[in-house]
């Protein structure tokens, strides 16, 4: 008869281990040195993430953004898109990474100088551990059975109230909380950083502060209760009058840190590009 283990034992010999080292393998950086910090370090494995915002705030390129600098440090990353095609996808990463818009791509024309940046920036691209399928029209097992093979570090699902759950019903915020539920088992599972973003059904961007809360998220309180981290997307100049004073202005809300602060950072969103940069550490 096997002999009984001390409950916890394995856990803490991996935690010392990771105190020796240089830091916690678990652990992935965004690539956004400020949201970085607030995270102690960055996305974690086996955690749910959700990134959410309003309609238009910038949710999706911010979830690129952060996908292609992980990818970039050579972490795998699968990116699951309910609204955009592999194609559509690079063409907007291509835009954030050669700081031209889509229009400027489709319509060709671009001076040899500016040809030679977006070709660089290809190259990057093409050599990325970046993979893309589709949600539409599937299962739940559907959507992340083929994820799998790629071994992923982290999985971005865009969004959440597109993700068919495991049980299928009548009601939006119920198949959303299923969902939601559904991926942080399977983060814990697969030993694996999802994020999935969300929109904002519950949002009133009349009331005095319109800066998203946890309750905005709907889904029956599931991201609330069961996400580890939320991250909400501000952008002051989407409910101003005039929006000069704060024209790029984003803030990156921390509305939920299970195992640490919360807070906000300061981003800078450039419209034309799609693309996020870090107020305090810009590129």
């Amino acid at each position: 008869m096997e002999s009984p283990r001390r409950i916890g034992r394995e856990s803490l010999a991996n935690l010392m281990q990771h105190m020796d080292a240089t830091g916690d393998p678990d652990t992935i950086p965004t690539g956004f040195g400020s949201v970085d910090r607030v995270l102690g370090g960055g996305i974690r494995k086996r955690d749910c993430t959700v990134l959410g915002g309003d309609v238009g705030s910038g949710k999706s390129a911010l979830a690129l953004a952060m996908a292609l600098r992980i990818a970039a440090r050579g972490e795998p990353v699968v990116f699951v898109s309910g609204e955009m095609d592999e194609e559509r996808l690079f063409e907007r990463a291509l835009a954030i990474e050669g700081k031209k818009t889509v229009d400027q791509l489709r319509q060709g024309g671009l001076a040899e100088a500016d040809r030679s940046a977006v070709g660089a920036a290809a190259v990057r691209l093409r050599d990325l551990p970046l993979v893309v399928y589709p949600i539409v029209g599937r299962t739940y097992d559907e959507v992340l059975d083929p994820v799998w093979a790629h071994n992923p570090a982290v999985v971005v699902v865009d969004y959440l109230q597109l993700m068919p759950p495991p049980n299928r019903t009548q009601a939006v915020a119920e198949e959303a909380a299923h969902a939601l539920r559904a991926l942080k088992a399977t983060a814990l599972a697969k030993r694996v950083a999802i994020v999935a973003l969300a929109q904002l059904p519950n949002i009133d961007p009349t009331r005095p502060d319109p800066r998203p809360v946890l309750d905005d998220y709907g889904a029956l309180g599931a991201v609330k209760q069961h996400a580890d981290v939320v991250l909400s997307l501000f952008r002051e100049e989407m409910y101003v009058p005039d929006p000069t004073p704060v024209a790029g202005a984003a803030e990156l809300i921390i509305s939920k840190n299970r195992n640490g602060e919360t807070g906000f950072v300061d981003l800078y969103f450039h419209r034309r590009w799609m693309r996020f940069e870090d107020m305090l550490d810009p590129e």
